[in-house]
């Protein structure tokens, strides 16, 4: 069965809510409005064009969107009402239509009513149903889909294996991540610079375990590395660290998960292509590896091999990297972003970069951001609550 969700007291995180919003068990008290803005060449945006856009337009009229996932030119997201939407770039199925036409507006996956949550890799879709299984489809490349085989493409969902115990899944470049309900973690795909985490450069065409531990919390997946999350607040790191985005004070790529320090105060991370963002329990915000366009958030354009704090503040929430830049919701509902500009990724009505966090718009009702496979990603999708 799918992770139940209680309610306990006390005020949860976006990050929480999101959670037990795909679950299905987190009352829907508000209109979800999607909003998209900066590369647009392939109609990623969803918007009817091809057109890049520098501030955050609402994808279609409709306010019921609830878990958006953002693949290399090309996206994802689930309705409060279980039906599954795609548009964008589809030249290896990855929009589930049985075709490889692009679209530049959303378009049904199939008529079920039963998708939980979603996480589009390079250019290969994962889903999970509300049943618990896990399904993919798109570009299959050294065995990114996790059916047993390689190469060639799937232009609708098939489900992975048999099972029906999954919570979370998150893609990556030809390769994935996804957590069971039982707290392990599994991976598939290529196996270049150690990013499945199995202690060798391997590719697996279907899914294998990654250790032992039973308490993993949340994977995500990035263009050749991992970070994810432990139940009890640890932070672990795999794959290519060239640039220090595995947070280990050097440049050295690893081939299983490596404990990022000893803190043990990790709640959120989002890996961007080369550069990493986290966020710990007290609401402080932490980032590391490749900054040439400023995506650290610091201030400056140096790299870092070891986290760092970005600013002083305690009131950060949830965080994802992109390409070469990054986005955070605060506790207060506005959205901040930060780095590489070029396509208006920003959000700031312009193509300037930034290299510290700067407020997008004037909205305080941001829920959620779109999960990215962190590569080539020059666009984001966000939520806004109604």
């Amino acid at each position: 069965m799918p992770l139940q969700w209680k309610q306990y007291s006390g005020k949860w995180t976006k990050s929480q809510q999101m959670q037990a919003l795909a679950a299905g068990t987190w009352p829907l008290l508000f209109d979800y409005e999607l909003y998209s803005w900066g590369s647009n060449g392939s109609g990623q945006l969803g918007l009817g064009d091809t057109t890049n856009r520098s501030s955050p337009v609402q994808v279609g009229a409709i306010a019921d969107w609830e878990k958006p996932s953002s693949g290399t030119e090309f996206s994802l997201a689930v309705k409060t009402d279980g039906t599954l939407w795609a548009w964008g770039a589809n030249s290896r199925g990855q929009l589930g239509q049985g075709n490889t036409t692009s679209y530049s507006s959303p378009v049904q996956v199939g008529a079920l009513t039963t998708w939980a949550t979603v996480g589009a890799g390079d250019s290969a879709s994962y889903a999970i149903k509300t049943d618990g299984t896990l399904w993919s489809w798109g570009g299959d490349e050294e065995g990114a889909l996790g059916q047993g085989t390689s190469d060639g493409h799937l232009s609708s969902p098939v489900q992975v294996g048999a099972l029906a115990n999954w919570s979370q899944v998150s893609g990556g470049q030809y390769f994935a991540g996804a957590i069971k309900t039982d707290g392990t973690l599994w991976t598939w795909g290529w196996g270049s610079s150690g990013r499945l985490g199995h202690g060798n450069t391997t590719s697996r065409s279907s899914p294998v375990q990654v250790g032992a531990l039973t308490t993993w919390a949340r994977v995500s997946a990035s263009g050749d590395f991992c970070l994810a999350t432990t139940t009890d607040g640890k932070l672990y790191a795999w794959g290519n660290g060239a640039q220090g985005q595995l947070g280990q004070n050097n440049t050295t790529s690893y081939s299983s998960p490596v404990q990022v320090g000893a803190l043990t105060t990790w709640a959120h991370a989002g890996p961007g292509s080369s550069h990493s963002v986290a966020i710990k329990t007290d609401g402080t915000m932490w980032s590391w590896g490749s900054n040439y366009a400023g995506q650290l958030g610091l201030g400056n354009t140096t790299y870092r091999s070891s986290p760092v704090q970005v600013g002083a503040l305690t009131t950060w929430d949830s965080t994802e990297g992109t390409s070469a830049s990054s986005s955070a919701i605060k506790t207060d509902g506005t959205l901040w972003t930060w780095g590489t500009n070029g396509s208006g990724q920003l959000g700031q009505g312009n193509t300037t970069s930034y290299s510290s966090p700067v407020q997008v718009g004037a909205l305080t009702s941001w829920f959620v951001l779109a999960e990215t496979a962190g590569r080539l990603e020059e666009n984001v999708l966000a939520i806004a609550k109604v």
